[in-house]
């Protein structure tokens, strides 16, 4: 393959990751990695070797990062006309090579050859002639053998780009309303200048595009050589991890080499102490011994000789020694005898215990790294009896940067209000994130106790309260920081923290999702806001009704950037966006409410639900089932569409049982499908199966008046409590 290759650029940049061949019809996927249009169709419906591209998002095979595909699908994606330009290129060059024939007159003739890339063909001298002679062609842009052979003949090489809908005509305007590239005939047909259009030619406006692609690469370059920098210092380092730990190694078999001599050494002091001590109990016990042995010989002796006498002795000889005799025994019986050994067994003691000794050991030693335990992090989230709970700690170094550390230098332990332990895990999630796992079996005050290299981390040990739902209850009436005023819609933004917007107060306020702590808020337009959603950038669109009612979308920090009143809107509620930048609106006009699917700049793809919905008040839709679900609070009921806008089923009824409605509000959907609703008549909130049918009640809130509500990434619900001026946090999974 190399052979056929021009030489003034890299052959990889025209091979497919894919499929390892020169790019067919070259798709450029939104992250600006480049494959076969036919590998990626492959990629999508076999899902072989790689992720599917399916439910119009995934992760590119080269980057991983993740993308989204057009409604087309990968039909929709752009075309990348620069890597077909250089593959045209490189055939044209192969073209021009002697011995090839002419494209047009299929003869080997000698001489130069020409490209038209009008035709996309290669030409001799004859055709080329000729080719320039007819009517239909003189104007061609053809390129000689001289310029492609030149060296940097490819920056002259351009492959003309014509009109999808008028084939014969080259797209030589841009208009800038539908940021799409267009013919002359479309400038009089589709895109005629005026109000909603205007094309402007592509050299004007292709120049304004290179000066910013320009500007960037400015930027680029000081980062990418940061970047070099940084993979140096990196391999640097890589390279010192040898090294180090072979150093660290054998300082820490020295050290313990002396701490298990230091054991044997009192092993033997302890060894020869007991052999001491029996020796002296020995040789004290036979001392013992054989004096009482002394004595027993007397005694028995004394004892033989009466029995004797009185067995076998005449009167006569019991008169002669009778006196002796007694005398004798009398004082044998009357000598003090010391017959008690004065001895017990002799035991080793455990002057300190085993168990205790195994904490010391834990103390004995230690790698050392830069982490700085005083400046270690812990964030405590939520804990409730029976699930998996979590605490995050981030190692950092003396600089108060996140740094990496080994596992053992980190150990938790944590109990309950009894005292008894209760098991943890500790896992990796990040550069210097590590995550605490434990599932408490009570509730009540835990106390969880975290060291690095052996140090307490500020604030160690902590008390974690462990209570049933809601774990946390953020805010409270008034207007100030951290406080409430009637809020309704509620949704998490990019960074994982809790957004919701206040009627009273109208404005956006986003709360720390793990301590409930205010972080910043900005005001709102229009009179009543309503909902709110965080778009695939970041910004935030609010929906407000009443007067000046519109959709608008903010910056993270509260700069207004758009607003959008279709014709087709006048009294917006509720609200979802979608990936790929579409919104889905609820519109509640007396006697014709419906869903509006807008188009990302606020034009309307279609109504939906119109003639069936009553009064319905918020949304929330599953691209990957292909299903949105709005709840009506006049009919208790939630209905599903799908995104083409035909209904596919309902659920629901107005009661007081498990599965009932009372003024359904506040919808979302967990990934994996089921439907989360909130109650705005008695506050609880359940959860349904993708079909509707009806799994578990997760709380009640206690103000009976659930509004908005939405999943955090960490497996929480928060509801708006719209009396109570709050948002409740529920454990859900």
């Amino acid at each position: 393959m190399a052979s056929n290759m021009p030489d003034d650029f890299d052959e990889q940049f025209l091979v497919c990751p894919v499929c390892m061949r020169h790019f067919r019809d070259p798709r450029v996927l939104p992250c600006l990695h480049t494959f076969c249009r036919e590998c990626l169709q492959e990629w999508a419906t076999k899902q072989q070797p790689l992720e599917p591209l399916s439910n119009n998002n995934s992760h590119c095979p080269t980057c991983r990062t993740q993308v989204s595909l057009p409604d087309q699908g990968v039909d929709g994606l752009r075309t990348n006309f620069y890597v077909s330009n250089l593959l045209d290129f490189a055939a044209a060059k192969k073209g021009a090579e002697p011995g090839v024939p002419c494209q047009v007159c299929k003869r080997s003739v000698e001489g130069s050859k020409s490209w038209c890339a009008d035709c996309a063909v290669l030409m001799c001298e004859s055709c080329t002639l000729l080719h320039r002679s007819f009517p239909c062609s003189k104007d061609h842009e053809v390129t000689t053998e001289e310029t492609l052979k030149a060296e940097g003949g490819i920056s002259t090489f351009h492959s003309k780009r014509h009109c999808d809908k008028h084939r014969n005509q080259e797209l030589v305007f841009y208009c800038e309303s539908c940021n799409a590239l267009v013919c002359t005939a479309c400038t009089v047909v589709d895109h005629r200048p005026g109000k909603d259009h205007n094309p402007v030619e592509i050299t004007t406006v292709s120049q304004k595009k290179k000066e910013t692609i320009q500007a960037l690469l400015q930027d680029i370059d000081p980062r990418l050589k940061e970047m070099q920098t940084s993979i140096k210092e990196i391999d640097r380092k890589v390279s010192n991890l040898t090294p180090s730990k072979e150093t660290a190694t054998e300082q820490a078999k020295t050290y313990f080499r002396k701490l298990a001599d230091l054991l044997q050494k009192r092993e033997k002091e302890i060894l020869s102490q007991i052999d001491e001590q029996c020796r002296a109990d020995g040789k004290a016990l036979q001392t013992k011994k054989e004096a009482i042995e002394f004595e027993l010989v007397g005694l028995t002796s004394a004892q033989t000789f009466c029995q004797q006498a009185v067995q076998h002795g005449s009167d006569v000889h019991i008169l002669e020694v009778g006196k002796q005799v007694q005398a004798r025994v009398e004082t044998l019986l009357a000598k003090q005898l010391d017959l008690e050994s004065d001895w017990s067994d002799f035991q080793f003691v455990e002057n300190t215990d085993v168990r205790d000794f195994e904490k010391e050991v834990q103390d004995l030693g230690g790698v050392k790294t830069k982490i700085d335990a005083p400046k270690c992090e812990v964030v405590l989230k939520p804990a409730v009896p029976g699930f998996e709970c979590i605490a995050e700690l981030a190692t950092m170094n003396p600089e108060g940067r996140p740094c990496v550390t080994n596992s053992k230098a980190v150990t938790a332990d944590m109990k309950d209000p009894s005292g008894t332990d209760v098991p943890t895990q500790l896992q990796m999630k990040g550069w210097g994130v590590w995550e605490l796992s434990y599932v408490p079996k009570v509730t009540g005050s835990h106390r969880l106790e975290v060291k690095v290299n052996s140090q307490q981390v500020p604030g160690s040990p902590f008390e974690v309260e462990v209570k049933g739902n809601p774990v946390l209850t953020i805010g409270r009436k008034g207007s100030g920081v951290g406080e409430l005023d009637l809020p309704v819609g509620v949704a998490v933004d990019k960074d994982g923290n809790i957004a919701v917007v206040e009627r009273g107060n109208k404005r956006v306020q986003i709360f720390d999702k793990d301590t409930g702590q205010s972080l910043r808020s900005f005001p709102v337009d229009g009179e009543k806001p309503y909902d709110l959603d965080v778009d695939s950038n970041g910004m935030f669109v609010v929906t407000s009704w009443g007067e000046h009612f519109g959709l608008r979308r903010y910056t993270k920090e509260g700069k207004l950037l758009d607003t959008f009143k279709p014709d087709c809107m006048d009294d917006p509620h509720g609200l979802t966006v979608l990936k790929d930048g579409r919104m889905v609106v609820v519109n509640r006009p007396e006697q014709s409410s419906c869903l509006l699917l807008l188009q990302p700049d606020g034009s309307l793809l279609r109504e939906i639900g119109k003639g069936q919905l009553q009064k319905p008040v918020f949304v929330s839709v599953d691209e990957s089932r292909d299903t949105m679900f709005v709840t009506d609070k006049r009919a208790h009921k939630v209905f599903a569409f799908d995104l083409d806008g035909n209904p596919k089923f309902e659920f629901g009824k107005e009661g007081q049982n498990d599965g009932d409605f009372q003024n359904p509000k506040g919808i979302t959907v967990d990934p994996a499908g089921n439907v989360i609703v909130g109650n705005g008549g008695d506050g609880r909130v359940q959860v349904f199966r993708a079909n509707g049918a009806y799994i578990r009640t997760i709380g009640t809130v206690e103000t009976e008046r659930a509004s908005g509500v939405t999943l955090t990434s960490d497996g929480y619900i928060a509801v708006a409590c719209w009396n109570g001026h709050c948002i409740e946090l529920y454990r859900y999974m």
